[in-house]
């Protein structure tokens, strides 16, 4: 899971990048409002965590412009404001939570965890062309036939399969997928999809696992 720390405090992001990076996310960080807009609507971060006031545009407009383009993805606010109306004013911007300055960490991380975690019977079940993935079951079909994966082949599986249509960078994939950092080899994801293709016995015309040459895959219909 990837997450994007909109904050100018050095004190404060280096903190919760520690702190994140101890429980397995990725994390990056954007010191101002528009690098942050910027990085956010690259559409490869899982969770935004915005500070209300940070140089450039606010996070408040971050919010509002990154709803646009990106309706579900959780945003938290982490703000010296505190106020209700001030409350009110950044979850109707578009957050789903908003924290108070100062916090607890571990307060924070069980926020994170509920939005991030699946809801009830949303996007259980994912169709690529004769391919049917159920994530309550955790069963993938092929014509109705049953395809045996380990667990690693279904979590790769199912995140292109969530983001079919869109090319998935290498780097985003082992970040999403392993839970580690893109500075270590991706080769593993070669040696994964290589499998994935076997196991689901894809011919010619099945082509729906491609390759993205120089960048990554991307799950599509044919």
């Amino acid at each position: 899971m990837r997450i994007l720390i909109v904050e100018d405090e050095p004190g404060i992001f280096n903190f919760l990048k520690q702190g994140l990076e101890e429980e397995s996310y990725s994390v990056d960080i954007a010191v101002d409002g528009n690098k942050g807009l910027m990085m956010a609507l690259s559409g490869d971060y899982d969770l935004l965590l915005l500070d209300w006031m940070v140089p450039g545009i606010s996070g408040i407009e971050v919010c509002r412009q990154f709803r646009k383009e990106f309706k579900e993805t959780p945003v938290i606010f982490l703000t010296a404001k505190d106020t209700v109306d001030e409350t009110i004013f950044g979850l109707q911007s578009g957050a789903n939570d908003y924290i108070k300055k100062p916090f607890h960490f571990e307060e924070l991380l069980e926020r994170i965890k509920v939005q991030l975690r699946p809801k009830s019977g949303e996007h259980s079940v994912f169709i690529l062309g004769n391919i049917t993935l159920n994530t309550g079951n955790h069963q993938v079909l092929k014509n109705g036939e049953e395809i045996n994966l380990t667990q690693k082949e279904f979590a790769l599986l199912e995140f292109l399969m969530r983001n079919k249509g869109i090319v998935c960078r290498r780097t985003r994939i082992i970040e999403s997928v392993w839970d580690i950092h893109f500075e270590y080899n991706t080769g593993v994801i070669d040696v994964y999809i290589n499998a994935l293709r076997k196991k689901l016995k894809l011919k010619d015309d099945e082509n729906y696992i491609q390759t993205v040459r120089g960048i990554g895959y991307m799950a599509k219909e044919l």
